[in-house]
């Protein structure tokens, strides 16, 4: 899988000068990591998940998450059970798909189809969050 990384600036990641807190939730380590490293270069505070249960255990956990940037095809949980059951939790959380596959159940949240540049990720967390661009 191949994610095109592109020449962005940093942004203010939330209100007051703090960092906006977002969950990345895939279970290829490889892409989790590289999706977690340009949101944290990019000036947010990123917490990582390998799956649903854990995802869903750091958002109980931290009361400054603001958005999800989830997978949809995991085993386990998949992404859109995950959705379901953190929208349960925190029901104003933002959420952002991202997959390689074909979906073909309809979403009413933002999608990003991998592979995608970073600059449309970074683009979609800040239409989520309500930053300029």
């Amino acid at each position: 899988m191949s994610y095109t990384t592109d020449s962005v600036s940093t942004v203010d990641g939330g209100a007051e000068g703090v960092p906006a807190t977002i969950i990345v939730v895939d279970d290829e380590e490889a892409v989790r990591t590289l999706v977690a490293e340009f949101l944290e270069d990019f000036g947010y505070h990123v917490l990582q998940a390998d799956g649903g249960a854990t995802a869903l255990r750091l958002l109980e956990a931290d009361p400054h998450v603001r958005l999800l940037v989830t997978d949809i095809r995991m085993p386990d949980m998949s992404g859109l059970e995950l959705v379901t059951q953190a929208a349960a939790i925190r029901p104003a959380l933002k959420i952002i798909l991202i997959s390689g596959y074909f979906v073909t159940q309809h979403v009413k949240r933002r999608l990003l189809r991998k592979p995608f540049r970073m600059l449309e990720l970074a683009a979609a967390v800040r239409a989520e969050l309500g930053q300029p661009n």
